[in-house]
């Protein structure tokens, strides 16, 4: 039986994805798990600004929330369609990074942060950060029903405007599709400026 060659470059590509999605995914888990640690649950207190934690006054800082949807609250409750929707895309980025995106580093570590955040969220849609519905005000809890919503804690103000909460793992995917499109735009423009180029050598 042929023996198959697999490129370096694969492994260094697989590899970078997949230490990427890691540590993404590590960072975005542990500071979910120190933000509800240290502001409580969203309403936990009467007093808004003891669960706000300011770091610029009245522009950025820490602050609990729990989002049932996917970014900016869009398909709120739709928990088992997002679920869904995530093993999809995880799926084909996965199939993508090892069987076409490994040619480029830059393509693979872009993929490992979008998997990073579609994990970190999904995490919190299966109800896997042991969160459960409490009347905080009376101290009683309301049952033991997992809470399927995705913990946010980054707060921002734009103006006046109160920006959604947001979390590492949103602030991955939206930089990471953001990152994409400048590779559309401009890597794969360079590369075909070089194609050509090349190309035009070769017929000279």
């Amino acid at each position: 039986m042929p023996k198959i060659s697999i490129p370096t470059a694969w492994y260094r590509a697989v590899c970078l994805f997949a230490a990427i999605a890691l540590a993404g995914l590590a960072a975005d888990l542990l500071t979910k798990h120190w933000a509800f640690q240290a502001l409580g649950m969203p309403g936990q207190y009467e007093a808004n600004e003891e669960s706000t934690y300011w770091v610029w006054q009245d522009v950025f800082g820490f602050q609990t929330a729990l989002n049932p949807g996917a970014l900016f609250g869009l398909a709120a409750g739709q928990t088992t369609l997002l679920v869904i929707f995530s093993l999809i895309f995880l799926t084909g980025i996965i199939v993508y990074v090892f069987f076409w995106a490994w040619q480029s580093l830059f393509l693979s570590a872009i993929f490992g942060m979008i998997v990073a955040g579609i994990c970190g969220n999904l995490y919190d849609r299966l109800g896997w950060h042991g969160l459960v519905y409490a009347d905080w005000h009376s101290e009683h809890l309301l049952g033991e029903q997992p809470i399927y919503a995705v913990r946010d804690w980054i707060l921002c103000m734009i103006g006046t405007f109160h920006w959604p909460n947001f979390n590492i793992a949103d602030a991955l995917m939206v930089c990471s599709v953001i990152l994409l499109l400048l590779h559309g735009l401009f890597f794969d423009t360079t590369q075909e400026r070089q194609r050509s180029t090349s190309t035009e050598g070769v017929s000279k």
